[in-house]
């Protein structure tokens, strides 16, 4: 014991540690104040500890509780032999918390509740990844206390000579209680209640990223496994560290804490760092080669991934618009703020196809989550389960499907309160948790506003909202019947899709892929379905998704033209321009998405004219027509089935840019554009 204290010493020296706990010290002696605890943070590095000796590196992450005794001894003999705390009595009242900058990475020191044994009551350092899907209020705990015997002529009826110190995994009543007696004379001891030191908690619900697989609704993946959540007590300055949602990697020291009748299987955190997996630096050789083929023109590329894309769940060349929209929507997945989203929303009458679809595509990503109907889309609250009284947030779908895609199924099977919700999280991409502090034991009411950075789809049945509702009779040409949605909603969706095929007029090739997948489910209808297999479009979509894009002049004019150009002439005089303040959002997180989808890192004209199409169609759909007058299909009017069909798309799209610059020239005024 002896040798590790003098070796604890040299590393401090050595790893600059000592420098950082004389400053701690001074702090402690400038507040001329005396604490029951004086409590230290030394950060430890295993692998360097371990070169200096091998027995106090296996302490350290083994016994991290008696490693800290020693390392306590240290620096008690450190402050009376410097003078660094004039007010500091006893040993006792140094509370030494040991952080590990990393653990071995062996597999010995990876928690998992899914192995067994697991040995939860070792009392030593483990690390564990998870999701944050629940987090409680931050409450205060007893980071220290100081007890003196009752008996007034026993020595101990003065002094700090009984110290009660938090230990991993202790409940509050394992730290403070009225059943403690004096070792000297037997009588009970009493604590002095100025001298109680208090401390930030709380109390986070983590689950393997595992469950990821298990919400997409959909996976190749045949293994099974099991998923357990785990509780995770945050503690200090580790208070407020976590976002719900996040992933995140923790090293901690578990315990078994009991719950009424229940043991639960707890860690308590050491540290937590946030986990930022990183996407291939290469996208699939098939990509490249395709990507070659078609640099002739900026369009091709993106046309040709959108006809064979979904090749196992759709005939190559059907759906077209829907499979572009579908990867421009999984390209513009990001997890940071003010990001551009891009949500769906398909109106059809095949939702089988459709809902097939849709749940193949979210499984390219890491984060693609099919929200269940039996649980709640945004976050709710609820008592804490560990029975501490205070509210708990519960993570949801869309919480976890951040820097994703949240697919919620049929709109027309909610009711008005969550579409209202939903329609307010679209607009400001946030929600607001209401925790009534009255309820929950706090003195106050909280408001807690989350971030929900996710795009949306969903799908509408033609057929069933028009069984619902009177229809209207005084439509616009090219305008839907959408009267079951409400107008608000559809317009804070990026884009409204209306598929291509009606129920009643299946597509041959469809009819035929349906029942040859029906009989041999297994089997490769197209030979395009091994070039581009599902992993490389995950690599493709992971690596485009990263790209860094910038809005070029020319892109940036052509969008604002078309804007200015549109609100003037979607208006009418009751409700003035029926154009959203949102839609140029959705032409730049449009325009940025397609320059993502071509790999490059520029924005241009041809991405924007895209863009418009796009959107022109959906707002076609919600309006009826205007004075620009798109195709129904604008961006596939015909079927593309070799280089020729490629050729004649692009003098189509060449004859869109020309007409949409008309528009601008005839209706937006002030815009110049060469």
């Amino acid at each position: 014991i002896q040798k590790m204290r003098e070796i604890a010493l040299v590393y401090l020296d050595r790893s600059g540690g000592l420098q950082k706990f004389v400053h701690d010290c001074k702090k402690y002696n400038d507040s001329k104040q005396s604490y029951a605890v004086y409590r230290f943070i030394i950060s430890i590095n295993p692998s360097d500890i371990t070169e200096l000796d091998a027995t106090l590196g296996n302490y350290i992450l083994h016994k991290p509780i008696q490693a800290a005794e020693i390392f306590q001894s240290v620096c008690f003999i450190a402050i009376k032999t410097l003078s660094l705390i004039e007010q500091l009595q006893t040993e006792a009242q140094i509370s030494v918390l040991l952080k590990p900058t990393h653990l071995p990475p062996l597999p010995s020191y990876v928690l998992s509740l899914s192995a067994f044994p697991f040995n939860y009551t070792s009392q030593r350092f483990y690390m564990s990844e998870g999701i944050a899907i629940a987090m409680g209020t931050v409450t205060k705990y007893t980071q220290g206390a100081r007890f003196l015997c009752t008996e007034e002529t026993c020595p101990f009826s003065e002094g700090f000579n009984y110290i009660r110190v938090h230990l991993p995994g202790a409940t509050e009543s394992a730290t403070v209680r009225n059943d403690f007696v004096c070792s000297l004379c037997s009588s009970p001891l009493q604590e002095d209640m100025k001298f109680r030191v208090l401390g930030d908690k709380q109390i986070v619900e983590m689950i393997d990223a595992k469950v990821l697989h298990a919400l997409k609704g959909y996976s190749n993946d045949k293994s099974h496994f099991r998923i357990q959540t785990f509780t995770v007590f945050l503690r200090d300055e580790l208070a407020n560290k976590m976002n719900i949602g996040n992933h995140y990697q923790i090293i901690g020291i578990p315990a078994c804490v009991q719950n009424g009748l229940q043991a639960t299987v707890c860690i308590e955190a050491n540290s937590v760092q946030l986990c930022n997996p990183d996407g291939p630096p290469f996208v699939g050789y098939n990509f490249k080669y395709l990507l070659s083929l078609t640099s002739s023109s900026c369009w091709r590329f993106t046309a040709v991934l959108a006809n064979i894309f979904a090749s196992e769940i759709v005939p190559p060349g059907t759906y077209t618009t829907l499979k572009l929209a579908i990867l421009l929507s999984l390209v513009q997945t990001c997890d940071k703020e003010n990001a551009d989203y891009l949500d769906l929303l398909i109106v059809t009458s095949d939702t089988l196809v459709i809902d097939r679809l849709l749940n193949y595509s979210i499984c390219l990503l890491p984060r693609g989550i099919r929200h269940p109907p039996s649980s709640e889309i945004f976050p709710s609250v609820s008592k804490d389960k560990h029975r501490t009284g205070s509210a708990s947030i519960q993570a949801c779908s869309a919480v976890l499907a951040k820097g994703g895609v949240c697919y919620i199924g049929d709109l027309s099977s909610y009711k008005k309160d969550k579409l209202e919700l939903l329609q307010s999280v679209l607009e400001s991409r946030t929600t607001t948790v209401f925790i009534p502090g009255k309820k929950y034991g706090e003195e106050a009411d909280q408001q807690v506003t989350i971030p929900i950075q996710t795009n949306f789809w969903s799908f509408a049945d033609v057929d069933s909202s028009s069984k619902k509702h009177m229809q209207k009779e005084n439509f616009l040409i090219g305008q839907m019947d959408l009267g079951l949605i409400p107008p608000n909603l559809l317009d804070v969706f990026g884009l409204l899709i209306y598929n291509e095929f009606p129920s009643c007029q299946l597509s041959s090739p469809l009819v035929h892929h349906i029942l040859k997948k029906a009989i041999t489910p297994e089997s490769t209808l197209y030979k395009v379905s091994q070039q581009f297999r599902t992993q490389d479009y995950e690599e493709f979509i992971l690596f485009a998704k990263n790209l860094h894009v910038e809005l070029s002049s020319e892109a940036e004019n052509l969008i604002q033209g078309y804007y200015i150009a549109s609100r003037r002439v979607r208006r009418d005089s009751i409700h003035g321009s029926t154009l959203s303040a949102s839609a140029l959002k959705i032409l730049i997180s449009l325009s940025k998405a397609h320059t993502k989808l071509s790999l490059r890192n520029k924005v241009l004209e041809e991405d924007a004219l895209i863009a418009v199409l796009l959107l022109e169609a959906s707002l076609t759909l919600k309006h009826g027509k205007s004075a620009l007058c798109v195709a129904p299909n604008p961006v596939f009017p015909f079927d593309l089935v070799d280089d020729n069909s490629l050729q004649q798309r692009d003098i189509y799209l060449m004859q869109c840019h020309h007409q949409l610059l008309k528009f601008i020239g005839a209706y937006g005024p002030g815009i110049h554009i060469n």
